[in-house]
């Protein structure tokens, strides 16, 4: 049989799969000996059961009893007693940290009977009706969908909310203790699929099929009076990464109190000199902790009449920054490698320190300041609603989420804003942790603001912001300003472009040290997609070692269009001829700016790919000058000559029409002068690599055809450069043996191929299907986001595979942005690509990726 429960004693972090996070580290932390209440815990393979048949599975009622006799033992308490009851705690807990999503019922085992003695135990009457009030209300909620504001109006009374839980539900509260508790455990299973769950599972990639586990557990009460109380802790902070003592301590509180940020914290410091031997104890176990885990801890602790109890530690959310500083550290301390070091950094985080900082050299208005709860710089319409925030967020408008304290059913609002703004709640608040893990500006517990939610409203130090008003939040600073605040490179970006040194300040020394690190691991070689001699220049300076995919009809625009225009109306060989020969010194111009930004680096040019269309006005502004022009009598002359042209060259699916290798065979010579400005560029330039690249190519004979005279334009010329060709068609994938043959490389042209695979265009889908496919599980990820592993991927698997079963030496890359994808560079180093290629932005994201995928490959390394 299935085993479906757990005790404490019998689990650890090895089994997170089985127990989920919360309950591995409990069982983790009692295996250490370490003060944790007495439980147990209901494993993820219950919850997929039960969600899967829609009721519990056969024996787990059973094992309930048993493990819930056991518990008893422990606890010296009886579930149910009137007299001395024992009472539980329900929550969720899944393999992987979702802060807020699922449910939690406190003070289970609570009913008109055991209320009394919990009072008669505890000597405080007024405490146990607040623990019954307690329970009502999380039951109702949690259990019966009781509305969470409808109990607003009950105040303290018992009986009031005992008159509101009727009045929704039909019938009185439960006075069975085993009733609660089973329900309560149907209705955490349950909270695995609420709206807010999936939402986040999507937002942070975790797989629907995991499930939760659900944690029961002895009750301890840190609201029994001025020497009891609740709090969170970080062995480091989790903002900046520096060392030091970081948390919040509430006392006569409970835990939930702390997190949902309802009431602003004290430091944890204080704690020392509210109870010197609970705080000392403190330390002492977040210590342990750290060692025993080798990263920062996130700690849930209660103090009870003086007794410290643990209830929770996972491996802690923590900011971009924080994550490179900590990784450093811990090196530094001799904790952990180099390599594994890399592995807890990510391309994500290192984007997110790219971003812009606020530039406050023009004297801002600060209105306001808070907890420096997420860094970063926010600029948006203030909005006092969740769902409005998505609504508004979903026009195109940014928006700054401003609300007293945020819960999970704040998240769309979350997710959507550039921001969020809190009057309550510290650094371990629900808005402060959320926003971490999503890497959301945010700042928390802006005590001078007075939110008023129905108004729509915030007042401040006599300014009253209503929503729709501009406002600025500065994340690393705790600052809020009126108005849009201008913004500035991040000191990250001024260090790529050699601005500021590797040693400036801690941040900036670990993210130097970690890519160092990646460089040297990678087999991956990082290029860049680059047109420009500044483009090449940036890349260059961010680490890229060669252009993976220059577009050569980006060349084509603004002054040089006339001359494109020119090529297509030419009616004859001589003035087709004549546009070429005009065309040509300019792209010589261009690839020698190209080659001498690159000098001894590969650069790739891709000849032109879309169709000649494209260089045309479109047809609607030229069908109303043609008109407008006859309507005053006059000769449309020019525009006249270029509306014939879009009506010649038309297409029902241009994308799948005349363009790339198709555009360079029908028209002759435009392929030819390419090349030759190609070879010419490059006898100009010493130490040139000049790559060109065939795109669009589906069967080999149309590369053959372009290489043959490529080849001897380059002979003629004396100059020696690889040619190769775009794999984006399916079927140059499916025949990738046939054309390596042909080819000197290849580059997966993965925006492309995506498109084809799929049959669907990325420019026109967004906005039709693609929100409903992600709510419906279809994708978990735009496959233009992320590449598709299943069947695009295996297009690239098969190409690689036949390409290099061809020709052993072929030289495989990718140009589309999925090069520049995190999840995606792991990928291309797993089926055995020689490099990516990204925009420049994306290319210290790219080699940071290849690092971390090659040390992921081999296993750590210790440097």
């Amino acid at each position: 049989m299935t085993k479906y429960v757990y005790d404490f004693a019998e689990g650890g972090r090895d089994l997170n799969d089985l127990l989920g996070g919360k309950g591995g580290n409990l069982a983790e932390m009692a295996g250490m000996g370490l003060p944790v209440p007495p439980g147990f815990t209901i494993t993820t393979d219950a919850c997929r059961a039960y969600l899967r048949t829609g009721r519990e599975p056969y024996g787990l009622a059973d094992e309930v009893e048993l493990h819930l006799e056991r518990l008893e033992e422990q606890a010296g308490r009886r579930f149910g007693d009137p007299d001395d009851p024992l009472l539980v705690s329900v929550r969720s807990g899944a393999k992987f940290s979702m802060p807020g999503m699922m449910e939690t019922v406190l003070n289970v085992g609570l009913t008109d009977a055991t209320v009394a003695g919990l009072a008669a135990r505890t000597g405080d009457e007024d405490f146990a009706q607040d623990c019954y009030r307690r329970l009502i209300q999380m039951y109702g909620r949690t259990v019966c969908g009781i509305p969470g504001d409808a109990f607003d109006s009950a105040g303290s009374s018992v009986q009031r909310h005992k008159a509101i839980f009727r009045q929704y539900t039909g019938h009185e509260f439960p006075q069975e203790p085993r009733e609660q508790l089973d329900t309560a455990v149907r209705a955490v299973f349950d909270s695995w699929n609420a709206d807010r769950a999936v939402l986040y599972r999507r937002q942070e990639r975790i797989p629907s099929s995991l499930g939760t586990a659900v944690n029961v557990v002895a009750m301890v009460f840190g609201n029994l009076g001025a020497d009891s109380g609740t709090g969170v802790a970080f062995t480091r902070d989790p903002a900046t990464g520096e060392r030091g003592v970081y948390g919040d301590y509430l006392a006569d509180a409970q835990g939930e109190d702390v997190v949902a940020g309802i009431r602003n914290t004290m430091p944890l410091q204080d704690l020392e000199q509210r109870d010197q031997a609970s705080y000392d104890e403190l330390m002492s176990i977040m210590s342990t902790l750290e060692e025993h885990y080798k990263d920062l801890c996130d700690i849930e602790f209660t103090i009870e009449r003086g007794k410290l109890w643990m209830l929770q530690t996972r491996v802690g959310k923590r900011t971009a920054a924080a994550a490179f500083v900590i990784a450093t550290h811990l090196v530094d301390e001799g904790v952990i490698d180099l390599d594994e070091a890399l592995s807890r950094v990510t391309g994500t985080q290192l984007a997110q320190l790219m971003f812009p900082a606020f530039d406050l050299s023009g004297g801002a208005p600060r209105i306001a300041t808070g907890v420096a709860a997420s860094p970063g710089a926010a600029v948006g319409a203030a909005v006092f609603d969740s769902h409005r925030a998505a609504e508004i967020a979903a026009s195109g408008t940014p928006v700054i989420l401003v609300r007293r304290e945020t819960n999970p059913d704040d998240l769309p609002g979350m997710i959507a804003a550039q921001g969020i703004l809190t009057s309550r709640g510290g650094k371990t608040s629900h808005a402060a942790v959320v926003a971490r893990g999503m890497g959301k500006t945010c700042v928390c517990g802006a005590e001078e603001l007075e939110v008023d939610l129905d108004k729509g409203q915030f007042t401040t130090n006599g300014h009253v912001v209503s929503e729709g008003d501009v406002i600025s939040i500065d994340g690393t600073a705790g600052a809020v300003y009126l108005g849009t605040v201008p913004v500035q490179p991040s000191p990250v970006v001024r260090y790529f472009e050699g601005e500021i040194a590797p040693d400036a300040d801690p941040l900036i020394r670990a993210v130097d040290r970690i890519l160092r690190h990646a460089d040297d691991r990678r087999r991956l070689a990082v290029r860049a997609n680059a047109d420009t001699g500044a483009d090449a220049a940036r890349a260059r300076r961010f680490g890229a070692q060669g252009i993976g995919l220059c577009r050569t009809e980006h060349m084509f625009l603004g002054d040089r269009r006339t001359l494109v225009e020119r090529l297509i109306l030419a009616r004859t060989p001589q003035q087709r001829e004549a546009a070429l020969a005009e065309l040509l010194p300019w792209q010589r111009a261009d690839f020698t700016e190209l080659f001498r930004e690159m000098t001894g680096r590969p650069v790739t040019i891709r000849l032109i790919d879309p169709p000649l269309h494209e260089f045309l006005p479109p047809l609607e502004d030229l069908a109303v000058r043609v008109a407008r022009a006859e309507e005053r009598g006059e000769d449309p002359g020019h525009d006249r000559d270029l509306l014939d042209a879009v009506h010649r060259m038309h297409e029902d699916n241009p994308m799948l029409g005349l363009r790339g290798v198709r555009l360079g065979l029908v028209i002759p010579g435009l392929f030819a002068m390419q090349v030759r400005a190609v070879a010419e560029a490059a006898a100009l330039v010493p130490g040139s690599r000049a790559e060109i690249m065939v795109p669009l190519v589906g069967a080999v004979q149309e590369l053959e055809t372009v290489r043959d005279e490529a080849q001897r334009l380059l002979a003629e010329i004396g100059v020696d450069a690889r040619i190769g060709t775009m794999i984006e068609v399916p079927r140059a994938a499916l025949t990738a043996g046939q054309i390596a043959r042909a080819a000197d490389f290849f580059s997966f042209g993965t925006n492309d191929l995506t498109q084809m695979g799929w049959g669907f265009s990325r420019d026109d889908v967004e906005g039709a299907f693609f929100g409903r496919y992600l709510e419906l599980g279809i994708f978990g990820v735009s496959p233009f986001e992320s590449i598709d592993r299943d069947g695009v991927g295996r297009l690239i698997r098969i190409a690689v595979a036949e390409g290099r079963a061809a020709r052993p030496d072929l030289h495989i890359g990718v140009c589309g942005e999925h090069g520049g994808d995190p999840d995606s560079v792991h990928f291309f180093h797993e089926v055995g690509l020689d490099y990516v290629s990204c925009s420049p932005f994306r290319v210290p994201v790219a080699r940071l990726e290849a690092g971390r995928a090659a040390v992921e490959s081999t296993g750590s390394d210790t440097r």
